[in-house]
C-alpha cells in the first residue's frame, strides 16, 4: 500500500465513521487524523513558509453537517505567524480560515465538501495565552484560541466573572467573538448591572482587539491593535469570520455566586401563556423576578425544564455547592434507548417522536433527582457551563427577536401558539419535523458603555445591536429549534417557521435577527441557501433604523478594506457579505 492509498483509506474511514455516528446523532465532531506532505494525496501548498508546519487534517462541525475532506491545515505559535500566512496567502491566491473548535453549525469556516486552495489555520493549539490585568477597571486579554471554560477559569481564579457567556466551555473566544455569542440574562426586578459586566454579548466587552489585516502603505498584511472608540473596530467585534481576530481585551468585573434552580413542574400552557391570561408563572414573570431564565421544551410533552439563576452572594441551605462546570451528566451523553429511537426515526419510523421526546423530558427528570442537580450553587461560570461535547448532536435554527421588555410574554406566547399549531398539523399527516427541543433565553441589547470606554461604537453586526428608531426595544428573545440531521421534512418545517416569524415580528412590536451561529435562511430543502433572505433580508435587519455610516453596508466596506484580496472569504460568505 502506498502513501496515496494510505490517505484515501484514512479519508474513508474517517467520513464513515462520521456517517454511522450521524445515524445514532453522536457525531465524533473532533478531527479524526492527521496527514503529512509526504502522506498526502494531493501537492502540499506552493513556497509555504518553512517556518510553519502544515499537514492534512479532515473536519467535521459538531453537527456533523458540514464535513471537509483532508484540508491543509497548521497552527501558528503567534500571531507574527499568522501575518506571515496571510501574505503568503495573499501572494499564492489561497485562503485562510480561522479554525476554532467547530461547535457551531453555520458555514462561516467553509461549507460543507469545500475544496480548492483553503488553508484552515487552528489557533486552538498555541494562540491561547491569556492575561487577567486586575485593577479599576479590570480586563482580561486573551489570544483568539483559548476555550471559554480557560477563559473563565483564569478570570475565577482572579476573582473576575462574566454576566452572560454560552452554555458549552468548548467555544474559542474568536469564535465567540465572530458570531457574537451570548447566554441569558438581563436585570431582574431591583437589580443593577455590576461594572464590568454587560447584559449584552460577550463582543460588547471588548475594549481593543488585534487583527492581521491589510496595509496600503506597506502593501503587505500586519497586525493592527483597534480600540473600542476606533470606528472600525464595529466590523471586527462581530466578524462572521471575515476577519482574523489573533487578541482581544475585555472589559469584566466582581465574579458573582450564583443559584440556579431547575423544575419541571410548571405547564407549557401557562409558561407560554397570552399576555392578557398569564400568571404569575409565566415566562415574562419568570424573567421580572429572576432575570436569567432558560426554557427547554420538547414538543408532545407537557412540562419544560426550567431553569432560573439568582445572584446569590450566601449558599442557600437547601442548595447544592458544585466546583466544576457540566453538572447535568445526564444530559451528556445519549443512552442505548435514545440512540435506537433516533436510528428508528431517521430510518423512517417518525411516529415514535412523541414517544421520543417523552422519553427526553423523563431523563431529564429523573437526572436531577438521581444527580441532586435541580438546585445548585457556585461561582457564576460553573452553572453557566453546562453543555459538553456529548450531547445529543442536534441541529438548530436560531433568530434574536428584538421587542420591549414589556412585550416578552407576547412575543413568546405568539411563538408558541405558531409552534403547537404546526405541529399538530404535521402531527395530523402522519409527520414529525422536529424532534428536539424548543429553548427559548433572553438577553438585554448591545449597550456600549458597557464596555466603559468613552465613545466605545456597537458591534455593526452584533444580532442584539440596537435599534436607534426603535428605543422602547432593550431586550432580545433567542429561539431555538433542535432536531436530528437528516429529519424529515425539517428543512421544509424550519423555512416555514422562518418565513412565519419574518412576517409577525414586525413594525413597532418586533423585529427578527438570525442567529450567526445557527441555521436560517432556509430554501425548504436546506439552509443557509434563501437567496432572498441571504441577498436582502438579513442585510436589511442590520439597515433599517441604523445611521447609514454605520450599518450593513459600512461593516462590508471595512471589512474589504482590510482584506482586499479577501484571503478571509470562503462561498458562503462571498453570497452573504458580497
Amino acid at each position: 500500500m502506498d502513501q496515496h492509498d494510505r490517505a484515501r483509506l484514512s479519508r474513508r474511514a474517517f467520513l464513515g465513521a462520521t456517517a454511522a455516528g450521524a445515524a445514532l446523532g453522536v457525531v465524533q465532531w473532533t478531527p479524526a487524523f492527521r496527514v503529512s506532505p509526504a502522506e498526502a494525496a494531493t501537492s502540499a501548498p506552493p513556497n509555504f513558509p518553512g517556518t510553519i508546519s502544515v499537514y492534512q487534517q479532515a473536519f467535521s462541525n459538531w453537527s456533523g453537517e458540514i464535513k471537509l475532506s483532508p484540508t491543509w491545515t497548521c497552527a501558528p505559535s503567534s500571531p507574527n505567524d499568522v501575518v506571515t500566512l496571510a501574505n503568503w496567502a495573499h501572494a499564492n491566491g489561497w485562503k485562510l480560515r480561522p479554525k476554532g473548535m467547530g461547535h457551531g453549525w453555520s458555514p462561516f469556516l467553509e461549507p460543507s465538501g469545500a475544496s480548492g486552495n483553503i488553508l484552515l489555520v487552528d489557533t486552538t493549539v498555541n494562540l491561547t495565552a491569556v492575561t487577567v490585568n486586575s485593577g479599576s477597571p479590570a480586563s482580561v486579554t486573551a489570544q483568539a484560541g483559548i476555550t471559554m471554560l480557560n477563559l473563565l477559569t483564569s478570570l475565577e481564579n482572579a476573582g473576575y466573572g462574566l454576566t452572560n457567556t454560552p452554555a458549552p466551555g468548548d467555544l474559542t473566544l474568536g469564535g465567540v467573538l465572530a458570531i457574537d455569542g451570548h447566554g441569558t440574562s438581563v436585570a431582574a426586578s431591583g437589580e443593577s448591572l455590576l461594572p464590568g459586566h454587560t447584559y449584552g454579548s460577550v463582543s460588547n466587552l471588548v475594549t481593543s482587539l488585534t487583527a492581521v489585516v491589510w496595509d496600503s502603505g506597506s502593501s503587505s498584511y500586519v497586525l493592527k491593535t483597534f480600540q473600542r472608540s476606533d470606528p472600525d473596530i464595529g466590523a471586527f467585534l462581530v466578524n462572521l469570520g471575515r476577519a482574523f481576530v489573533t487578541e482581544a481585551t475585555l472589559r469584566v468585573g466582581a465574579n458573582q455566586r450564583l443559584r440556579c434552580q431547575s423544575t419541571y413542574t410548571t405547564q407549557v400552557t401557562d409558561l407560554f401563556a397570552p399576555p392578557g391570561s398569564a400568571g404569575s408563572s409565566s415566562f415574562a414573570s419568570l424573567v421580572n423576578q429572576y432575570g436569567r431564565v432558560e426554557t427547554i421544551w420538547f414538543p408532545f410533552t407537557t412540562v419544560p425544564w426550567l431553569k432560573v439563576w439568582t445572584v446569590s452572594p450566601s449558599k442557600p441551605w437547601i442548595s447544592s455547592q458544585v466546583n466544576s462546570p457540566f453538572n447535568y451528566s445526564f444530559s451528556d451523553s445519549i443512552t442505548t434507548q435514545e440512540s435506537g429511537y433516533v436510528a428508528d426515526i431517521l430510518g423512517g419510523d417518525v411516529g415514535i417522536t412523541p414517544t421520543f421526546e417523552n422519553l427526553e423530558m423523563s431523563i431529564v427528570g429523573s437526572g436531577l433527582i438521581t444527580t441532586g442537580t435541580w438546585d445548585i450553587w457556585g461561582w457564576a461560570k460553573n452553572l453557566q457551563l453546562y453543555v459538553r461535547p456529548t450531547t445529543l448532536q442536534v441541529t438548530a435554527n436560531g433568530y434574536a427577536i428584538l421587542c420591549a421588555r414589556s412585550d416578552i410574554q407576547r412575543v413568546v406566547s405568539d411563538f408558541y401558539t405558531y409552534l403547537q399549531g404546526q405541529l399538530t398539523s404535521y402531527q395530523n399527516a402522519g409527520q414529525f419535523p422536529m424532534n428536539g427541543p424548543w429553548e427559548v433565553r433572553v438577553t438585554g441589547l448591545d449597550n456600549p458603555s458597557d464596555c466603559g470606554v468613552p465613545g466605545a461604537v456597537q458591534p455593526l453586526l452584533s444580532a442584539v445591536r440596537p435599534r436607534p428608531d426603535q428605543p422602547q426595544w432593550d431586550t432580545a428573545v433567542w429561539m431555538d429549534l433542535l432536531t436530528v440531521p437528516g429529519t424529515q421534512q425539517s428543512e421544509q418545517f424550519y423555512r416555514q417557521t422562518e418565513q412565519w416569524a419574518l412576517s409577525h415580528y414586525t413594525g413597532s412590536y418586533a423585529a427578527v435577527r438570525a442567529e450567526w451561529s445557527k441555521g436560517w435562511a432556509y430554501s425548504g430543502t436546506a439552509a443557509w441557501a434563501d437567496p432572498t433572505v441571504l441577498g436582502s433580508t438579513i442585510p436589511d435587519s442590520f439597515r433599517t433604523g441604523q445611521p447609514t455610516n454605520a450599518n450593513w453596508d459600512t461593516a462590508l466596506a471595512t471589512l474589504d478594506k482590510y482584506d482586499p484580496g479577501r484571503i478571509y472569504s470562503n462561498a458562503f460568505t462571498d453570497t452573504l457579505l458580497p
